[in-house]
């Protein structure tokens, strides 16, 4: 399974367009805070005088400089800050469902391939006992009540073969296409065991692990970012200032000029203000949806660690029934061979082994999706083991 994810993580398409918007983020978040720093410019243009009877042509540079007041640098940091995290939560978010999906997909798979293997053990009991007792119907021993019911339990038998066998083609392919593969492995159709989760457990969350979930750190972003987008609508209230330069040459005439560049607000019918109190009001309902995130990740992860724990009980009980049901057939085979039963007795003894075989591969399989569940309410972080 680690070598599948490993494929994944390296290979899957809307993992890589994930990476490349991060990518976008950080190449703007570099010059975030360019606009408050020196800029020079190279310009030429060409001037018809009035009467049109002559031109001129100019060559030269202008230079401003934007001063960082009322708070517009940081804000505007802010901002990108804010767009950056957004980004860099939202690759997280792709890696850990890629991952998760990986997992679950994965013991599905195996889980649907153990579970084809028991059911056709007990389809072929259903077939023997249907022999048995047609055999014994034709030696009058049995009715034909009895020879429909073998029927029917047989058909039910072949019946139940349909679904794992979809579920095995079906995770194949998804499993492809999380790989980013045109068509399954072949070597995956294989048989093998279903990985085992173990004796792991964990009794309560701990907070730390919860901040690493991307929706919350997604809702942290935004925060962020609505911040930087209050202040800089707050920032627009007030006068912004520039220093500002120009030399030209004209007909081997140098023009030198230089002064302060002011913008001051006057009226604007309530504009700037409307902007900001919006602005103000989006930071609110970010602080909101924050923390409302941290309220539904502590209630996805309460709920994952309670089925975890159910599932786990459940496991351990069809455990425990699978190994009472194996020691009764031990000793219903060694009546067989004492001559102490029959073959019915026998098919009987097998058909309840297998279908408590059954039962527990489905516990365990119920039980490594839960923990799968789990990884993905945690967002991914590293979960801690019975010493931590």
């Amino acid at each position: 399974m680690n070598a599948l994810v490993d494929e994944a993580l390296a290979s899957n398409l809307g993992l890589e367009e994930a990476i490349e918007r991060l990518r976008a983020a950080r190449a703007l978040h570099g010059t975030a805070d360019a606009r408050f720093r020196p800029q020079l410019d190279a310009r030429t243009d060409n001037f018809t005088n009035p009467d049109t009877r002559s031109s001129s042509f100019v060559a030269g540079f202008d230079a401003t400089w934007e001063l960082d007041l009322f708070g517009r640098g940081e804000a505007t940091r802010h901002v990108a800050r804010g767009a950056l995290d957004g980004a860099a939560s939202d690759l997280r978010a792709a890696q850990v469902s890629l991952v998760a999906e990986v997992a679950r997909t994965w013991l599905s798979l195996r889980a649907a391939q153990e579970q084809a293997e028991w059911l056709t053990r007990i389809r072929d009991i259903r077939a023997r006992q249907y022999g048995m007792l047609t055999t014994r119907r034709r030696l009058r021993l049995a009715n034909e009540g009895d020879v429909q019911r073998a029927g029917a339990a047989l058909a039910l038998a072949e019946a139940a073969l349909v679904e794992p066998r979809d579920e095995i083609d079906t995770s194949a392919q998804q499993l492809a296409v999380l790989l980013g593969q045109p068509e399954p492995d072949p070597a995956w159709f294989q048989a093998a065991p279903m990985p085992t989760l173990g004796n792991w457990h964990l009794d309560a969350a701990p907070a730390d692990l919860l901040r690493s979930r991307p929706e919350i750190l997604h809702a942290q972003a935004d925060v962020l970012h609505a911040a930087g987008e209050a202040g800089l609508a707050r920032a627009n209230r007030y006068p912004s200032l520039a220093i500002g330069g120009s030399l030209y040459w004209s007909g081997g005439s140098a023009i030198p000029a230089l002064g302060p560049l002011v913008d001051i607000p006057l009226f604007d019918w309530g504009m700037r203000a409307a902007a900001a109190d919006a602005k103000a009001h989006e930071l609110k309902a970010s602080v909101l949806a924050y923390r409302a995130a941290v309220l539904h990740g502590v209630a996805e992860v309460e709920t994952a660690l309670g089925r975890l724990s159910r599932e786990t009980d459940y496991e351990q009980r069809m455990a425990e029934s699978a190994a009472a049901t194996d020691a009764a057939h031990a000793i219903v085979v060694r009546r067989v061979a004492l001559k102490l039963a029959g073959p019915m007795e026998q098919a009987e003894s097998s058909l309840a082994h297998d279908q408590a075989a059954l039962a527990l591969v489905q516990a365990r399989a119920s039980r490594g999706l839960g923990f799968v569940a789990l990884f993905k309410a945690f967002g991914g972080a590293p979960l801690p083991t019975e010493t931590d």
